[in-house]
């Protein structure tokens, strides 16, 4: 079974992905910053990552980057709803880093679950 770890400050978020990914038989972990989620891939390392991109602590890029680096086979998707600028901005910033998929809030469900299927060659 494929692991997905969810990525969000926003808890709604990370329920809601948390339900849809469950109900396709994905396992799923979730953390609210970049930090605590590179503290569980350590110890339970995920397949696919699925990243907000403003967050405190570890925002998503560095987080993005960080998993990259220390974890080059994890597939990434980035979500975000924006912040100072539109999130076009930030989701092309993340696609210079490897990602392959980028989503706006919110996030449509057949995109993503085509996306995570098509990352987990499923």
């Amino acid at each position: 079974m494929a692991r997905i770890l969810i990525i969000d400050d926003e808890e709604s978020i990370r329920i809601m992905l948390r339900e849809m990914l469950e109900q396709e038989g994905f396992e799923i972990t979730d953390a609210c910053s970049g930090k605590e989620a590179m503290r569980i891939q350590l110890k339970k390392p995920a397949d696919l990552i699925i990243t907000d991109i403003i967050m405190p602590d570890m925002e998503g890029i560095e987080t993005i980057f960080e998993f990259k680096e220390r974890f080059p086979k994890v597939k990434v998707i980035a979500i975000s709803g924006g912040g100072i600028v539109k999130p076009d901005t930030y989701l092309k910033m993340a696609e210079s880093f490897g990602v392959t998929y980028t989503f706006t809030k919110p996030v449509e469900r057949k995109k993503l679950l085509c996306a995570v299927r098509e990352l987990l060659g499923h």
